[in-house]
This record gives C-alpha cells, sequence and structure tokens, in this order.
C-alpha cells in the first residue's frame, strides 16, 4: 500500500504538466493573420457597360454619329442610335448629346439598375422658337414636312384669346393668352408642363432663348421665366405697353412699345443696350437682317435701325399706320398699313420699289416664300403677289375679314379669318387643300413631327393622316 502509494504522488505532477500544457495551447492566439474589417481596403466594383440610345425627339429616328458622354467617358452613336460606354460604377450621372444641328441634350440619368436609357435629340431646324418662325420674320418654316390631310392627335383649351401663335422648341410649345397667363404643354400629348399667371394682358408671341423663355406683356414688363418650369427668372420695366413680340438674337432683346421706343434689351445685364425714339406708337415686331433691325410705326414710316447702336440708317414712308411686322426675303423688305390697306416693298437699302393697295384695311403681317409675298386684307381676300414686281399671281376670297399674319409650311399657305375659319391653300397655285372649323388670327406653329393649329382660344395638335 505505501508503495502504490509513492507511486501515485510521482505520477500526479507528471499528470499536472501534461494537462497545464493541453490548458497552454487553449490560451494561444488565432494563427489567422486576416486584418479588421475596417481596416481592410474597400472593395472596387467591377466596371460595366451602360447603353444610351439616342433618337430624333420629331422625326423619332435613331441619331447616329451622336456623340454621348457619361462621366466624361465618350461613345459614339451606331446606325441605331446606340452609344455603348464602360463605367466604373454606376449611379445617377451626368450624360451629355451633342451632334451638330441639334439642340445639346444635358441630364442626369439613374444607372443603378438601368444599363440602359433613351434620351431625345431636337434638329434646331425643325423647331419653331420664335414668332414669324425665323429672324426675317418671313412666317414661312421651309423645313418642316407635314402637310394635309390631317387627324387631331390633341386638344387644349388655352383659357383666353390666343391672338399670337404659340411657339414650339425641343417637344414644348409654349403661349401666352389675353388674360396674361403662360403656358407650357407637351407636344406629344398635350399634358400640362407648366403654368405662370403673370397678370394683365399679352398680344404676343414668347420666344424661347437657351434656358430661357422671354415674354412681352401689355402692362409694358418684359418677363425672362426658367423655360423648364416657368419660374421667374428676372424682369424689367419698359413703361408702356408691349405688343411686339421678342427678337431675341445674341445675348438682346429687339422690341417696340406703344410709346414709341425701341429698346434693345441685354439679357445679361438686364438693362438696355440702346433706345430709339421714334415718337409714334409701336404695335410692330421687329425683323432682323444683315446687321440691321426692322419696325414699323404708327406714323407710317419702316425705321431701319444698326443692331448694335440703334443708329437710324434710313426709313420709308407707307400711305398709313404700321401695324404689323415686317418681312425680309430676297433683298426687300414688305410692310403692311392698316389704315392705308396696303403692301408696300422697299430694298433692304431704303429703296422704295412698289406697293399694292387692297381698298381696305390691312392688319396682317405679310409672309414671304420663294420669291413671293403674300398678304391677307379685311376685305376677305388672300393675295399672292410677285416679290421682285407686285404683280398679283393669284388671290382667294373669303367670306370674313383677314387680321392675322399667313404661315407657310411645306408648300401650304395658311390663313385665319374673323368667320373662325382656318384656310390652306397651295402656296404655288392658290388651290385650296385644307378648312377647319376654329380660328382667329395667326393660324399654325409647330416643329417636325405635328404643326399646332390655333383656334379662337383652343390649341389643336395634328399630324398626317397617313402617318
Amino acid at each position: 500500500m505505501v508503495r502504490l502509494g509513492v507511486r501515485a504522488l510521482v505520477l500526479l505532477p507528471l499528470l499536472v504538466v501534461v494537462a497545464g500544457c493541453g490548458i497552454s495551447k487553449k490560451a494561444d492566439p488565432p494563427t489567422d493573420t486576416t486584418a479588421p474589417a475596417e481596416l481592410r481596403p474597400p472593395k472596387l466594383p467591377k466596371p460595366s457597360f451602360v447603353r444610351v440610345f439616342v433618337f430624333d425627339g420629331d422625326l423619332g429616328t435613331p441619331v447616329t454619329g451622336a456623340v454621348v458622354r457619361v462621366m466624361g467617358r465618350p461613345g459614339l452613336t451606331t446606325r441605331v442610335g446606340r452609344a455603348r460606354i464602360l463605367l466604373p460604377h454606376r449611379g445617377r450621372l451626368l450624360v451629355t448629346v451633342r451632334k451638330p444641328g441639334y439642340d445639346e441634350y444635358r441630364q442626369r440619368l439613374n444607372f443603378v439598375n438601368r444599363p440602359l436609357h433613351g434620351v431625345r435629340i431636337y434638329q434646331q431646324k425643325l423647331q419653331w422658337p420664335m414668332y414669324g418662325a425665323t429672324l426675317q420674320r418671313t412666317q414661312a418654316q421651309t423645313n418642316i414636312r407635314i402637310r394635309p390631310p390631317f387627324r387631331t392627335i390633341w386638344s387644349r383649351a388655352a383659357g383666353a384669346l390666343l391672338e399670337f401663335p404659340a411657339v414650339v422648341d425641343d417637344g414644348v410649345a409654349f403661349v401666352t393668352n389675353y388674360k396674361g397667363s403662360v403656358r407650357a404643354y407637351l407636344m406629344r400629348n398635350g399634358a400640362t408642363v407648366w403654368r405662370r399667371d403673370i397678370g394683365g394682358m399679352m398680344a404676343a408671341s414668347p420666344a424661347v432663348y437657351g434656358e430661357m423663355l422671354v415674354v412681352h406683356g401689355m402692362n409694358g414688363r418684359v418677363w425672362v421665366l426658367n423655360r423648364h418650369n416657368g419660374r421667374v427668372l428676372w424682369s424689367y420695366v419698359a413703361g408702356s405697353p408691349i405688343e411686339s413680340s421678342p427678337l431675341v438674337l445674341n445675348g438682346v432683346d429687339y422690341f417696340g412699345d406703344w410709346g414709341g421706343t425701341v429698346t434693345a434689351l441685354d439679357m445679361t445685364t438686364h438693362k438696355a443696350r440702346w433706345t430709339y425714339r421714334s415718337g409714334n406708337k409701336i404695335t410692330s415686331s421687329a425683323s432682323y437682317s444683315g446687321g440691321t433691325i426692322f419696325i414699323g410705326d404708327y406714323g407710317g414710316r419702316l425705321l431701319a435701325l444698326a443692331a448694335g447702336n440703334g443708329q437710324l440708317r434710313w426709313s420709308g414712308s407707307v400711305n398709313g399706320r404700321i401695324y404689323g411686322t415686317p418681312a425680309v426675303a430676297d433683298g426687300r423688305v414688305f410692310a403692311s398699313s392698316s389704315t392705308g390697306g396696303s403692301l408696300t416693298a422697299f430694298s433692304t437699302s431704303g429703296a422704295r420699289l412698289w406697293s399694292l393697295s387692297t381698298g381696305s384695311y390691312v392688319y396682317a403681317s405679310p409672309a414671304a416664300w420663294n420669291g413671293r409675298v403674300y398678304i391677307g386684307s379685311y376685305n376677305g381676300v388672300y393675295y399672292c403677289l410677285s416679290a421682285k414686281t407686285g404683280a398679283a399671281l393669284w388671290h382667294f376670297t373669303t367670306a370674313g375679314a383677314i387680321a392675322g399674319a399667313s404661315t407657310i409650311v411645306d408648300g401650304i399657305a395658311y390663313f385665319s379669318n374673323r368667320q373662325h375659319r382656318i384656310y390652306g391653300v397651295s402656296a404655288l397655285t392658290g388651290r385650296q387643300v385644307f378648312r377647319f372649323g376654329d380660328g382667329a388670327f395667326v393660324p399654325v406653329s409647330g416643329n417636325g413631327r405635328r404643326l399646332i393649329l390655333h383656334g379662337f382660344s383652343r390649341l389643336y395638335a395634328v399630324e398626317p393622316r397617313h402617318r
């Protein structure tokens, strides 16, 4: 028994040592050398491709050769309008699209869960950014190819009398009414984009200039709005009612007012660069050609002013008040006289060339196209004349007075009469091809996709029936 006890005492320390070794191994730190998550470098997302399809906003066709940039990384659209761009990561990213002849597209698009987007860009030549369609106020849009027969796509009540037509740019129509309301409608479906009730009366078309919409009011103010939401950016007080539609060129808005002042308003400084005082009421809008501003007054004078400083270059007289807007074409300036009942042609250097008397009031502004000039009279007759000689080529008679300018699109001359009708006749022959049961003054504007017919207080968007 004693020997066994001694042996047990000898083995006991060995067991303790062995046990102690086992405990020591369990307490050793882990051999995994992975760094804590907060110390590890972030995991970079894999680069991936996104695709942007570019279409012509009016024609709906793919745009080839447009430069698309996403995060500054470029891509070129193929014949199907597709640009494929490799991005280091996705998010809500700035996209720009540029192609000569088109307005620039610039917008942020969300690529997080959408690797594909379609965008629309618009040809500048297919827009209608100002009254009269061009700086020369020819009332002719020669690039749009739309003609009757039509079908109506949508119509909208505009809230009051539409004395002057809408302007159209990048898929949106902007119009003012007689109660001082400015409205923007989508050309696609007629939905209201925004509405701004400025008050007073308005008897002029607005004008699109860059990101701005320029509006003239009979309360004597110029309003400059954000074209996308209608927010007022700034305004200018002219002091007298403004019936001139804006002519905005190289950052300057040219217009006349009832006080007889022609103003060149700088769109950057919001101040007048120059003014010219004619001494007679002005309702005419300004037209432009070759560095010269042309505008008429109630003294029966057609004024030719230097666009840069307002200096009078020449003036020509007609036999009565000039209410409407002169048109410049074929080296000539055509001015109508309301009380004189006539249309007079001058050379752009000031020589009086010819005059036609209609025997009745001529409030309408002339239209010029293809070596011809067109005018409507209160006697209900619509005339087509040789721009060179003034000789009558044909005329079309209606039962009501014609008070607004005619408009020429795709070889069709449109005009309204006071019997609330819009007529469309061949600009070459005078043969009637269209008639519509609502109209008042200036009948038509539009873009490369659709035309807008202007009723007394309602807009109608139409396109060819067989499109």
